[in-house]
């Protein structure tokens, strides 16, 4: 499958971006050019059934981990540095496990590589409710979903997945009813876990539940070089909510 990407820099070491759940390599956009400013070639990518990548019926970490190879093989991008939020984060994990040594490190934001149960019903409820043939505006999206999200910032996140078409008609950049189906895939743990020796970092939100205390030990044993950071003050969108000790931390790593 042919990624959709976004290109910042042209020199230095590549450093591949994956997205979470109902995001795409847009949302990475200004922190890959601060990146990119630091000396790396970054390539953001959109995640199968997200963005302006292709669709497919299936949304399993097997899947999308071979998706990245296929990316990394296509352009020709050697031991990049793989970074990860959220399901991207187990994308790129799924990914070290199944082709080691192939990668230089591995940058893991805000996930660790367990079951965790579903808990976006309410989101896809509101998505699914909203009437692409008859909405005239975002702000009538934005309208309805707030009857089952009602925090602005992630539904000015979700709705940035609405655009118009080459009708002029509203239409959606994810791949819903396949997201839907799979929903509960996207929270499972790990098939099969392999011992990733390489270096890895793990960057959590202190205010997120996502990687807990408890759940260190496991992650080092499967990661047994991993170092984790914590951000304070940030929540499970720890790169948007805290951009410049995201990119402080990950340059601190890098080095």
């Amino acid at each position: 499958m042919k990624l959709f990407f976004r290109q910042m820099g042209d020199t230095g070491p590549a450093i591949v971006i994956l997205h979470g759940i109902f995001g795409s390599s847009d949302n990475w956009l200004t922190i890959s050019k601060t990146i990119a400013a630091r000396g790396y070639r970054v390539f953001a990518i959109d995640q199968r059934n997200h963005g302006h990548s292709p669709r497919a019926n299936e949304q399993d970490y097997q899947s999308m981990a071979a998706d990245l190879r296929e990316f990394l093989l296509e352009h020709k991008l050697e031991n990049p540095i793989l970074i990860g939020h959220s399901m991207g984060g187990k994308t790129v994990m799924q990914y070290a496990m199944l082709y080691p040594g192939t990668f230089e490190k591995l940058v893991v934001v805000d996930i660790a590589p367990k079951f965790y149960p579903v808990h976006h019903t309410e989101i896809i409820r509101g998505l699914n409710a909203i009437d692409l043939l008859n909405i005239t505006s975002r702000n009538d999206a934005d309208a309805i979903l707030s009857r089952y999200e009602p925090l602005v910032p992630v539904r000015q996140f979700l709705l940035k997945n609405l655009y118009r078409n080459e009708h002029g008609r509203f239409d959606w950049r994810l791949n819903l009813p396949v997201i839907e189906r799979e929903l509960h895939g996207v929270g499972e743990e790990l098939t099969n876990p392999q011992i990733v020796t390489g270096p890895t970092l793990f960057i959590r939100g202190s205010e997120s539940p996502y990687i807990l205390d408890e759940d260190i030990p496991a992650i080092k044993r499967i990661f047994p070089n991993a170092r984790i950071e914590t951000i304070q003050g940030a929540g499970h969108w720890v790169q948007a909510e805290k951009p410049a000790e995201f990119v402080e931390t990950l340059m601190n790593f890098l080095s």
